[in-house]
């Protein structure tokens, strides 16, 4: 009598299952020999770090956390849209000092959604200097990486609805924080950073939201 066998299943790797690591796009990458932009988010925060690949593992050249923005001058969440941008553009910055000129920018398996914070981040860290293969039109508009939506949206919110603006907004309230005030303190920020570097503010951002 023949033995049946069934087909063999392969549990694959524990990152893989979790979501976490794309081997093949990561076996890509490694191949390239290039330095790699790893961006991550998560709903408060965005990281940053340059990677090297290497036969132990990858090496960190550079990191840098949204939390840092902080010292910058930065009151609000640290893991919106201008937020991301901060941080791309501070981390940018820290990895021209670190004598990283270009790098791949490595999302992982996160969900490419054109416009988002990833893209957001890039911006950052191609204003800052960085060269990364990109297509501009991934980025978002000038407007979304100021806040202005967020800004739109608080003041309509208020005039609208004042008791549901105060729920929405309760945490920044809480801490004497206007959200409408956003857009001028992500340039606030964006000149402390660029101080800080002897750097000059992207002309977008003056031609684009003004003084």
């Amino acid at each position: 009598m023949k033995k049946r066998f069934g087909k063999t299943y392969r549990v694959p790797w524990r990152r893989r299952r979790e979501g976490k690591t794309d081997y093949y796009a990561r076996y890509k990458m490694l191949l390239s020999r290039k330095i790699r932009a790893v961006v991550r988010k998560s709903l408060r925060h965005i990281i940053i770090q340059f990677a090297k690949g290497e036969i132990q593992g990858d090496r960190t050249l550079s990191y840098t956390h949204s939390r840092e923005l902080r010292k910058y001058g930065w009151k609000y969440n640290c893991g919106n849209v201008p937020a991301a941008y901060l941080t791309g553009f501070l981390a940018g910055l820290k990895a021209l000092k670190a004598n990283i000129n270009g790098a791949i920018l490595d999302i992982g398996p996160q969900r490419s959604t054109y416009g988002g914070r990833l893209y957001a981040a890039l911006k950052g860290l191609v204003d800052a200097g960085l060269k990364i293969p990109h297509n501009d039109k991934i980025f978002p508009s000038p407007e979304r990486i100021a806040g202005k939506h967020i800004a739109d949206f608080a003041k309509k919110l208020k005039e609208k609805d004042p008791s549901l603006y105060e729920k929405q907004f309760s945490f920044y309230l809480a801490n004497k924080v206007l959200p409408e005030n956003i857009t001028k303190n992500f340039i606030d920020a964006l000149k402390n950073i660029a101080s800080e570097f002897g750097v000059e503010v992207p002309d977008w951002v003056n031609e684009t939201i003004g003084e």
